[in-house]
């Protein structure tokens, strides 16, 4: 059994989530919260977050134990991207890709 949590259309860069993404995969719960409390990254505070999320989900909706729980799996997938312009010289215009993600963290007990 496994409890999952979701952000979608978070604000940030799928290529810069899956980087503390890496650092938190197949840790139990209590180790990736203490990593992610420590990493200087942008993600970290999102993912912090969700984690969280996961946690509660598994111990209210699934009866989970809490100090059991290791995050069997953590992605982040390409959400749609906002396309802008920006001005350069001579009168031409250069596109500015505005990049945002589906990010998912997936809980389970270990055996």
């Amino acid at each position: 059994m496994d409890a999952r949590a979701h952000i979608k259309y978070a604000r940030i860069s799928p290529r810069k989530v899956k980087i503390v993404c890496d650092l938190i995969r197949n840790k139990d719960t209590k180790t990736a919260k203490a990593i992610l409390m420590q990493t200087p990254k942008a993600a970290s505070e999102l993912l912090l977050k969700l984690l969280s999320s996961a946690v509660a989900n598994a111990e209210n909706n699934f009866g989970m134990d809490p100090d059991n729980l290791y995050v069997s799996e953590t992605y982040a997938n390409e959400a749609p991207t906002l396309k802008r312009i920006m001005p350069q010289a001579r009168g031409r215009a250069f596109r500015i890709n505005k990049r945002s993600s589906h990010i998912t963290i997936v809980v389970t007990e270990r055996d």
